[in-house]
């Protein structure tokens, strides 16, 4: 475990990245086995529930350490943000905030305009202040076995990309390696 303090914080140390390989998905599913599981209970069978190869994955690093993740899971008209999440030492909002506009971006670059999500109230309020959510109203909570509060939904809207990816983008983009979409693969031809 790290000694970092947040007044320690090198913007240049953190690093944000789309899940590509086998190593950085162990990352991800090793931070939310930690925050999920060992800090607040969740079962193994809930923690890992089935969707995680149906989605984009995200790990956030500090030097070479994982510390943060978030499932992306992709919908019609959305994007849900899901099991997101951070190692204790690393709660620092500006970390958090990084890593969430990082995966805004790579929402909105794919088309996507909004992101929804789900908490217990006192994490929908850092959702809210923090990352700019608003509450979905009309909506009912739902409940979980083994959680005090009921989950409510948040939204976020977010600002289409230019150079978002769609029907009319170059094929050889269309063959990019996922959040890659500007670095030529080594199969393209020259």
């Amino acid at each position: 475990m790290s000694n970092f303090r947040a007044n320690q914080l090198r913007h240049n140390s953190l690093r944000c990245e789309i899940v590509t390989r086998y190593e950085q998905l162990l990352h991800a599913y090793v931070v939310r086995g930690i925050c999920f599981m060992e800090e607040h209970g969740v079962s193994a069978h809930q923690n890992y529930d089935g969707n995680d190869f149906q989605a984009t994955h995200m790990i956030a690093y500090y030097d070479d350490e994982p510390i943060g993740t978030a499932r992306l899971r992709w919908f019609r008209d959305f994007v849900k943000f899901e099991r997101s999440c951070f190692t204790k030492s690393y709660r620092h909002p500006d970390i958090i905030k990084t890593a969430a506009n990082f995966s805004f971006d790579h929402a909105a670059r794919k088309g996507y305009t909004r992101v929804i999500t789900h908490a217990a109230p006192k994490y929908a309020r850092l959702w809210r202040i923090l990352l700019g959510f608003k509450m979905v109203e009309g909506k009912a909570p739902i409940h979980f076995n083994g959680h005090d509060e009921p989950y409510v939904e948040l939204v976020k809207e977010l600002s289409p990309k230019q150079d978002a990816i769609t029907t009319e983008t170059s094929v050889p983009i269309l063959f990019r390696v996922e959040g890659q979409w500007d670095i030529p693969s080594e199969f393209e031809a020259a």
